[in-house]
């Protein structure tokens, strides 16, 4: 005879835990829990960490205005039945967890450090270390692609442009990620997932993105070295 066992979970503030600031709100951690033939599994939230970050909170008319945990937990709750229902076969609490952490990362936050170390790399070797190291420090907390936005009007042209050039072959691919995703989503749950990027149709939408605003760019190549690049985030 063959069992059948049930999944069951739920998204919960952990308060065994001491509160902590989700901008400017005192809260519990946001955690998971996971059952499955008698055993639990407790984890944090990605999303909650992750939207936690100031970078996040955006100052407008004297208002700050933000994430909100029922968007996160809304974000959790969709992201962990696509984890249940694409592992459900051959499922085990380590194997989901595992698939968890790999579908629910942000693609436009795992590529800014390395954007940044680019960043640093870049104005320094063109004798600016001062400049490099302002960009460093000043950037943190901050959204990096408005950064690079502005530099656009701080630049020589030459410059910005080659900049821009140079981060599609030496920077992970932050800039055409992070540009790509502010079309498709709004403030303040501006993020593109793992679980995003392998859907054949997001594909297909950045590959347009790309043509229509960087046409000399290879699209087909930088496809496939960003999912080249993932393979490297699996765990």
């Amino acid at each position: 005879m063959t069992r059948t066992y049930k999944v069951t979970y739920r998204t919960y503030f952990n308060e065994r835990l001491k509160e902590v600031s989700f901008h400017g709100k005192r809260t519990h951690p946001l955690y998971i829990q996971v059952t499955f033939d008698r055993k639990t599994i407790f984890f944090k939230s990605y999303y909650f960490e992750l939207f936690s970050k100031p970078k996040y909170m955006l100052l407008a008319a004297g208002k700050k205005k933000g994430p909100s945990i029922e968007d996160i937990i809304s974000k959790e709750n969709e992201l962990i039945e696509f984890v249940i229902e694409r592992t459900l076969d051959v499922f085990s609490l380590d194997q989901f967890k595992k698939t968890y952490l790999f579908y629910c990362q942000d693609l436009c936050d795992i590529t800014e450090d390395g954007f940044r170390d680019f960043l640093l790399t870049f104005f320094s070797d063109k004798g600016m270390p001062a400049v490099a190291t302002m960009f460093w420090d000043g950037s943190m907390g901050k959204i990096l692609f408005d950064i690079i936005q502005d530099l656009k009007l701080a630049l020589k042209p030459d410059l910005y442009d080659e900049l821009i050039e140079n981060s599609f072959h030496y920077a992970p691919p932050y800039i055409p990620l992070y540009g790509f995703m502010i079309e498709q989503k709004r403030w303040p749950l501006l993020n593109l997932t793992v679980k995003e990027w392998t859907d054949l149709k997001t594909k297909m939408t950045f590959e347009r993105y790309i043509e229509r605003k960087y046409p000399n760019q290879d699209t087909k190549s930088l496809v496939e070295r960003i999912d080249t690049w993932l393979k490297s985030f699996k765990v």
